[in-house]
């Protein structure tokens, strides 16, 4: 599958269609193409029957055209049936294989942006726009686009059989047909908007649904249901006003052309009425004409209904390809060396960082982590800290200054490479659906049972896990909602020293800790955090007086630095923090 343009080469949805879905697939398509054509050439053979016998066979008593006759029509609805299990088969079938493939390839693109992406992203709106959006496309490569063109085939065939009949009768159907076709193409330009909108809107009401469900506790700890109830009512009105819209002007298509297309049949047969007593026409043409008129009708009405498919699937396309344009982390053309095996000398220098534009969150820090040293990052709410620390891990990308580790810019080294050498222990202590054996995996799969066994109880997991009557197997349950605050943390940490990094970083990591918890940890972290360079932030001062430098950072900037006693001493900022701490 071709590379995605950059956002300079933006491709139309129709470009995209074309040349990364229609295109390379065209031998399945051209297979479809020739399956629906035998399928139709045949159907066109059955409405053929009724002149045959009354024009022929019962005027003559030819009972032996009776047997081929019936031979013939046999036949053709034989080859209908078997062709129409094949488009199922084979076009069907390969176009829900293509959506599965548009799932992954939307999956793997969206999990590989920027953190700063989901930052300012709904994550039940990027589940919506990844699972539902491209849904429609089947129609694209499958049943639809080949009936659309088995539907034109059908009403051209049976046009040229119609002239045959009667040459009159069957142009003046052009007039009507022309008319049904304006109206098409006028409503179905206004009908993609309404569809494209309706992806978006499904997209925010799934969202917000996801975020509810998932903080359950919270709804309900505030009394909170009922307002979950009305901006979730607000949201399925707003899909639903939307669907009338669409539905509208889809029936508008459907009725106008049953009005155009019925009105033009009565008076096709009251001229036919006229031929008929004139003797210019039999009652086997005026049967078969009218089964050809049939023919002619029927794909035009669903042709009407696959082309609102098609233009829903064109909106899907392009809400999918919007997030294929978002540059991914590894798309940076600077970022082309390999990380070697870190030693662990960090230096930040001048560096700033903003979330958005003008507003600088970080001014031009600076600092030096030696290898194997811990720095302690202290400092009030909003004050810069976990911003400091998602720079050092990668996570974000200065605006300007450099982060240099081993003396390599950050900024030019393949992410990878980085961060397979990198622990984090977040303050959102986030688990999967699983065990607690799967949850401390995660960071390294191919781990031994000797090595998961030293990270358990680093970690002392097995303080609670053995309690456990499945012990490690013990599901978590979603986010570890089984689990306590403290035990979630564990097992973090767990997974972080089972990756065995060269750099950790410990956002909070010890805050959901009870005394003794925390205290199982603190003896370990002399031994655990030996050799790695570790960045510690946490607002219990106490868990960072062996770090060997302490910044205090203050909005955005770094006031004080030093160890615990140096900056105990200067009675500064951090004497201040510490003190007030100590009081409580």
């Amino acid at each position: 599958m071709a590379k995605p343009s950059t956002p300079d080469q933006k491709l139309t949805s129709v470009q995209y269609a074309w040349q990364e879905i229609v295109r390379p697939r065209w031998k399945m398509l051209a297979l479809g193409l020739l399956l629906i054509t035998i399928n139709r050439a045949a159907g066109l053979v059955i409405p053929a029957g009724p002149k045959v016998v009354l024009d022929y066979i019962v005027p003559n008593q030819n009972t032996t055209w009776v047997w081929w006759l019936v031979l013939v029509l046999g036949g053709a609805i034989v080859i209908q049936s078997l062709t129409s299990f094949l488009l199922v088969r084979w076009v069907g079938i390969s176009a829900q294989h293509l959506i599965a493939e548009l799932r992954a390839r939307l999956q793997q693109h969206v999990i590989q942006l920027p953190v700063r992406f989901f930052d300012s992203q709904q994550t039940g709106n990027l589940v919506s726009r990844i699972m539902r959006d491209v849904e429609g496309i089947r129609n694209l490569v499958g049943t639809g686009l080949v009936q659309m063109f088995g539907g034109i085939l059908t009403a051209i065939g049976a046009f040229f059989v119609m002239l045959y009949f009667n040459v009159t009768l069957t142009l003046a159907m052009l007039v009507p047909m022309a008319l049904f076709s304006f109206v098409a193409v006028k409503a179905f330009g206004r009908i993609r908007p309404a569809f494209r909108e309706r992806g978006k809107i499904q997209a925010e009401v799934t969202g917000r649904l996801t975020e509810s469900l998932g903080g359950v506790r919270v709804v309900k700890g505030f009394h909170g249901e009922q307002h979950e109830m009305n901006i979730f009512n607000r949201g399925v009105l707003n899909i639903f006003k939307n669907v009338r819209t669409t539905m509208t002007a889809t029936a508008l298509v459907q009725s106008t052309s049953t009005l155009i297309i019925g009105l033009s049949t009565t008076g096709a047969l009251g001229y036919a009425a006229f031929l008929l007593m004139n003797g210019t026409m039999t009652a086997g043409d005026l049967t078969s004409f009218l089964l050809y008129l049939a023919v002619l009708v029927v794909p035009i009405v669903q042709m009407s209904n696959i082309g609102s498919q098609i233009t829903e699937a064109f909106a899907g396309l392009d809400r999918s390809e919007e997030l294929l344009q978002e540059l991914k982390e590894t798309d940076d053309p600077k970022r082309t060396k390999t990380m070697p095996t870190i030693e662990g000398n960090i230096q930040f220098e001048e560096v700033s960082f903003a979330y958005e534009e003008d507003k600088e969150v970080i001014h031009e820090v600076s600092f030096e982590a030696e290898k194997g040293s811990i720095i302690a990052l202290v400092g009030s709410s909003g004050s810069g800290k976990s911003t400091i620390a998602g720079l050092a891990a990668s996570f974000l990308t200065p605006q300007s200054g450099k982060i240099l580790v081993d003396g390599v810019d950050l900024s030019t080294v393949s992410l990878p490479s980085y961060r397979e050498q990198l622990g984090v222990v977040l303050q959102e202590d986030f688990l999967f659906e699983g065990s607690i054996r799967e949850n401390i995996l995660f960071s390294r799969p191919d781990a031994t049972e000797a090595e998961l066994e030293a990270a358990v109880k680093a970690a002392y997991v097995h303080e609670f896990s053995d309690r456990f009557e499945d012990g490690l197997e013990t599901l978590v349950g979603e986010r570890g909602v089984k689990l306590s605050g403290g035990q979630r943390q564990r097992i973090a940490i767990a997974r972080a020293l089972l990756a065995n990094p060269r750099i950790l970083i410990l956002d909070e990591a010890t805050s959901h800790l009870d005394t003794e918890s925390e205290t199982f940890i603190q003896k370990s972290l002399d031994y655990l955090l030996e050799g790695r360079t570790t960045f510690v932030i946490a607002h219990r001062l106490s868990t960072i007086r062996k770090a060997d430098q302490i910044l205090v950072i203050e909005a955005g900037r770094i006031a004080e630095r030093g160890t615990h006693d140096e900056l105990i001493e200067s009675n500064g900022r951090y004497y201040d923090l510490y003190t007030f701490q100590s009081r409580i």
